[in-house]
């Protein structure tokens, strides 16, 4: 099974972060979104991937290559105009093989192996309090008698959560088609929404399959919260002499901890320096330096420094915050 994994987006709700970094290339857990999502797929026998990148898309690239086995070949999304589009970009990978599509800004935790023997296209749903920030799917019995892109006025509960298995790519090519060359478009984009709508009216059966293990990285808090998720899985790292480390949390061999308090859900990641300092439920991204602070629900970039007192903090790459009494 062949993946395409679209991850052009800026990811405005992640800054500061993100005017340094593509969103996907942001630190959960003590590595980028991007490499638990690669990590899952390996684990589940997808060797081949199609990345479309778009938003420092160099960056991605420079990362798939070094820090994952998947064959991946990449193409650009040069223009922003939504989900359906940037799966047309990557057009050429809708050929005969059943592929997956996966989003690149969201964890998930479901057994993909049941596709592999799957009849239909399927979709992965989740039900939702509140439908109108998803896409979603009404069923007649076991297949999906239509799909609505976050309508206003709910009608489904059931949310399309960002996995998509397409059985026939090449209908799927054909019906992106048709929505580029009539210029369809939905809230100003291209939805993928719309050509899987497509896709049911010209025949093909969808099922759909529940996804319960959906966690989102696209802004602050829920990142966060899904650090605390991925954290949970994880055996307590050896705490440094003189240091606590408060399971679940997550800390790179290369960090230096001097006489600090790390965890709960706390992730210190590769280069990181953490001295006399309580940090929990935060994360410390790539070679920051984190001096007399207590820390909670924070995020602090990749070489920022801050140092002071008790804080919640988000700072951005490159940053330096002093907190002075």
């Amino acid at each position: 099974m062949h993946a395409i994994i679209p991850v052009a987006g800026i990811g405005t709700r992640l800054r500061p972060f993100t005017h340094t970094l593509p969103k996907v290339l942001v630190n959960v857990a003590g590595k980028p979104i991007l490499g638990h999502i690669l990590d899952a797929l390996e684990t589940q026998g997808v060797t081949t991937a199609t990345i479309v990148t778009g938003y420092k898309g160099d960056l991605v690239e420079d990362y798939v290559r070094s820090a994952s086995s998947i064959n991946a070949t990449f193409v650009e999304q040069t223009e922003m105009l939504g989900l359906g589009h940037a799966i047309w970009t990557a057009r050429a990978s809708l050929a005969t093989e059943p592929v997956l599509i996966i989003l690149g800004d969201t964890v998930f935790d479901v057994d993909l192996s049941v596709l592999n023997t799957a009849a239909f296209s399927s979709l992965g749903v989740k039900s939702v309090d509140d439908p109108r920030r998803f896409g979603v799917v009404i069923q007649n019995g076991a297949f999906v008698s239509r799909l609505v892109e976050k309508p206003e006025t709910p009608v489904s509960t059931l949310a399309i959560v960002g996995l998509y298995y397409i059985k026939q790519p090449w209908l799927l090519a054909e019906c992106l088609g048709e929505l580029i060359d009539g210029n369809v478009r939905t809230k100003g984009e291209f939805q993928l929404t719309d050509a899987l709508q497509m896709m049911v009216d010209k025949g093909e059966k969808f099922t759909t399959f529940p996804v319960d293990g959906w966690h989102d990285c696209g802004k602050p808090e829920t990142l966060l919260a899904t650090n605390r998720f991925l954290l949970n899985q994880r055996q307590a790292p050896v705490a440094p002499k003189g240091c606590v480390i408060i399971p679940p949390a997550h800390v790179d061999p290369t960090a230096v901890i001097e006489h600090s308090v790390i965890g709960p859900y706390a992730s210190i990641s590769k280069g990181a320096v953490v001295r006399n300092s309580i940090i929990r439920d935060s994360i410390i991204c790539d070679a920051a330096t984190v001096t007399d602070m207590t820390l909670e629900g924070s995020i602090i970039g990749e070489n920022a420094e801050v140092s002071g007192k008790f804080a919640s903090i988000n700072l951005g790459d490159a940053s330096v915050v002093r907190l002075f009494q």
